[in-house]
């Protein structure tokens, strides 16, 4: 069987390491397109996929002629629904980066133009295609917890990723991004209803932005990390961050996302004249770093969900309450205690890594690019677990929980 021909459209983190899949399976796929308007990032995917021809725009890959049998889009949220709905229509099978896009305007016309033109399609729900949500599906699925009755959720962003991504990265602002919500969480909606075979039929949410504001700022804080005189005792100091990372791991995330350089020079001028670099008392971020959700499922059982910038970063964790029994688990491994017996069983995936995009997301990012590359190949969408309908469904419920976020009303959400 012929490799699957793939066109990348975004050059950036998530497109990189998505490209970088393809480079270890060169018998299963090669890149023969990418397009993006930084040439350094076009370089980079260029340098491990000799001979891809390189744009600048979407539009220029559309028209050149891809000479591909598929496209994924890893631009910026705001960036999905054009590229989506035109190359849907050419005929191209999709991956897309998670969200479909920040309004449900824009995920309906999306899932319309894919669901129309007849083309596979997949969202980058990662956490659907990791080993350690086979293993949970698997218990579920099982029966041994009898009937689902509530699940308790926690996303623990963890206090130094909150600060470079949603505070002063991209995804600060739902102006230039989205909800943080949808951005960082529509993962764990559509998470918990893939574990429980359920679908979210209404929601209350409560939340907002309670430290990362100028009133938090301490009187001595300057604007800049590299200029404070307590930088040295802040948790949110950018130099404790970036400076580390690169001496432990290198010119990866996350300095990779901070500057096109690999030393510490590059990493000071980074701080010194970047967004990152930043007080994060200082920054127009608007997101919010703490939200809870109260969810009723179809059927009845209930649910809470946690997302908080205020912990360590870690798997999410997660409880199962079933009528039967009850599940434990923390992203790695699973506790099960079966009420009949009386006997707890624990289980572990036999797969342990990191849980954020540094780390492929605990097998998450391989594993999309495993079932989308699989369908493609063998033109089988039951290789996608998140499909245009299911993906819609999570939005969906993001949607009405901000909804309920900010009318501070309980909101039933679309059927579809």
């Amino acid at each position: 069987m012929e490799p699957v021909a793939l066109a990348l459209v975004g050059a950036g983190n998530r497109g990189q390491t998505y490209a970088s899949w393809v480079a270890r399976h060169p018998g299963r796929a090669r890149l023969v397109a990418v397009a993006d308007p930084d040439p350094h990032r076009r370089s980079l995917v260029a340098a491990g996929h000799p001979g891809v021809a390189e744009h600048e725009t979407w539009e220029d890959l559309l028209t050149a002629g891809a000479g591909a049998d598929a496209v994924i889009i890893a631009t910026q949220d705001r960036e999905h629904r054009e590229p989506a709905v035109a190359l849907a229509r050419a005929g191209h099978h999709l991956l897309l980066e998670k969200p479909l896009a920040p309004t449900e305007a824009e995920c309906r016309e999306i899932v319309s133009a894919v669901t129309e033109s007849g083309v596979l399609f997949a969202v980058c729900h990662v956490l659907r295609y990791t080993p350690y949500t086979r293993l949970v599906k698997r218990v579920v699925d099982s029966g041994v917890l009898g009937e689902i009755m509530s699940v308790e959720h926690l996303e623990p962003v963890g206090w130094w990723h909150a600060a470079h991504s949603y505070v002063r990265g991209p995804w600060r602002s739902e102006r230039l991004a989205s909800p943080m919500l949808l951005a960082k969480s529509s993962h764990d909606l559509d998470w918990l209803s893939y574990v429980t075979g359920r679908r979210i039929a209404r929601v209350a949410s409560f939340g907002g932005l309670g430290h990362f504001r100028p009133d938090k700022r301490p009187a001595q804080a300057a604007d800049r990390c590299l200029d404070c005189v307590i930088e040295p005792d802040c948790p949110y100091s950018a130099p404790k961050l970036y400076y580390p990372a690169l001496r432990e791991r290198g010119a990866t995330w996350p300095v990779s996302v901070i500057t096109d350089g690999a030393d510490e020079a590059a990493v000071t001028e980074a701080l010194r004249t970047g967004p990152y670099g930043r007080c994060v008392y200082a920054c127009d971020n608007d997101v919010v770093d703490h939200q809870v959700l109260a969810l009723e499922f179809d059927g009845g059982a209930t649910g809470t969900f946690t997302m908080t910038a205020f912990t360590e970063q870690t798997h999410r964790q997660t409880r199962i309450f079933g009528s039967h029994g009850r599940l434990v688990g923390d992203g790695e491994r699973v506790e099960v205690l079966d009420f009949r017996t009386g006997a707890t069983e624990t289980a572990g995936t036999g797969h342990e890594s990191g849980s954020n995009a540094g780390d492929g997301h605990g097998g998450g990012d391989d594993g999309v690019m495993d079932a989308f590359v699989r369908a493609v190949a063998t033109r089988d969408p039951s290789h996608i677990s998140s499909g245009p309908a299911e993906s819609l469904a999570s939005h969906l419920a993001v949607f009405a929980a901000e909804q309920a976020r900010h009318s501070g009303t309980v909101v039933t959400v679309p059927a579809r």
